[in-house]
């Protein structure tokens, strides 16, 4: 054991955990006045629901021993037989520590997918499937991607801090399940402001600060390949958000707020698979190049296909995860991260950049059953949508009874 790793282990735990309150702010900031408070209760009560079901079973079935490369097992049912030992992956900090660490990741990924959802989803339904979810969904790509004998670690595949485990599993599953739903009232009749910037801003620097947590402690340790990943998040982040920048003066000739920081989200996804394998001039090109990507699949293409992704999830984050797969395929060293097996396509080898797209594949695969899956069982219970009158009126009201501006007389 070592206090300094142990130490840093548990700081970058607690930066990720705050993450999810971050991204209540960043979507709460995003819809209209009369749900804001749903919206960012969908990402709050999963810190809840989350953490207890990651306790009880939920990292053993992540981490556990391995069946069929697909899912662990009940060896670690209540995480009983974890303390005192550590783990496979790194011997200086506690086993209980890394659970604590990934249980993090548990809590945010799902909490993702709801920006698609905003404004019309039932609040019943979105608690039900968030926990059949992160059973049929994120458990099993965790253990695929991360677990011992995982299906995609044994391909070669990479992911050093979640591209496909949490972006693209989470974008996929939003894109499925806002389709599914159905649009929004007035949808494309009418204009949906953004209803309060600073929110927004608020909650990308939370995003932002726990970000370094999320890919710096995917190193596992106080250690060289932690600085790196550090130092790859945040100039990814910011070529992310100077490039959104420029096509927000190139297509509408002004910079805006709400669109650099999410420029900024955008380089700080796409950076996760590679933030601990790709060298740090590769960081600058992965951001400039995923926010333009992001911006016309969220300005062109989302309105050329016609499905109402309400805070873009899949845009930001789908998209944004594959082209970090991708690019990791394309930039790896070994000689940075010698868990990769190879270099990537740019240095010459090209069988880590097959595994890249078929772990791609694999994983969106896996995003569009399991999330119907998911919506089939919980139409059994409930149905998934609030009627157009609580819509009309507001899920603030409708769902939870509650006003975030109680005092507020202007328009929306």
């Amino acid at each position: 054991m070592n206090s300094g790793d142990i130490g840093f282990m548990l700081i970058c735990s607690a930066l990720v955990l705050l993450m999810t309150p971050g991204l209540a702010f960043f979507y709460g900031g995003l819809v209209r006045r009369k749900n804001v408070v749903n919206t960012m209760m969908t990402s709050v009560f999963v810190i809840g629901i989350a953490a207890i079901m990651w306790a009880l079973f939920g990292y053993s079935l992540a981490f556990g021993n391995d069946h069929f490369g697909i899912i662990g097992d009940f060896s670690w049912l209540g995480l009983q037989g974890i303390e005192g030992s550590t783990t496979d992956y790194v011997s200086t900090i506690p086993h209980l520590e890394f659970a604590i660490f990934q249980m993090m990741f548990a809590i945010i990924t799902p909490a993702l997918i709801t920006g698609a959802v905003a404004g019309r989803m039932k609040f019943k339904a979105l608690f039900l499937f968030i926990i059949l979810w992160s059973v049929i969904v994120y458990y099993p790509m965790a253990h695929m991607v991360w677990g011992l004998g995982g299906f995609l670690a044994k391909i070669g595949s990479i992911d050093f801090a979640g591209g496909n485990v949490v972006h693209i599993s989470s974008g996929v599953s939003a894109l499925v399940l806002c389709i599914v739903l159905g649009k929004r009232k007035d949808y494309l009749r009418v204009q949906y402001h953004v209803h309060n910037i600073p929110f927004v801003v608020l909650g990308a620097s939370l995003l932002l600060f726990g970000w370094f947590g999320f890919n710096a402690g995917s190193a596992l340790q106080a250690n060289e390949l932690a600085v790196h990943a550090f130092m790859t998040t945040g100039l990814s982040a910011a070529a992310g958000m100077l490039s959104w920048m420029g096509m927000d003066v190139w297509m509408s000739g002004k910079p805006t707020l709400v669109g650099s920081v999410t420029g900024m989200v955008v380089g700080l996804v796409a950076i996760t698979p590679g933030a601990g394998y790709v060298p740090i001039w590769a960081s600058i090109i992965i951001g400039l190049v995923g926010s333009p990507i992001c911006y016309l699949m969220i300005s062109k293409v989302k309105q050329k296909l016609g499905y109402d992704d309400a805070l873009d999830a899949f845009g930001c984050h789908g998209i944004g995860g594959i082209w970090g797969g991708i690019a990791t395929g394309l930039f790896t060293q070994t000689s940075i991260n010698d868990v990769a097996r190879w270099n990537g396509l740019f240095f010459g080898d090209t069988q880590l950049f097959i595994a890249q797209i078929i772990s791609i594949v694999v994983t969106i695969a896996v995003a569009i059953i399991g999330t119907l899956i998911c919506i089939a069982i919980v139409r059994c219970f409930t149905t998934l949508r609030v009627s157009k009158q609580e819509e009309q009126k507001g899920l603030d009201i409708s769902e939870h009874q509650e006003n975030a501006y109680p005092s507020f007389n202007g328009l929306d």
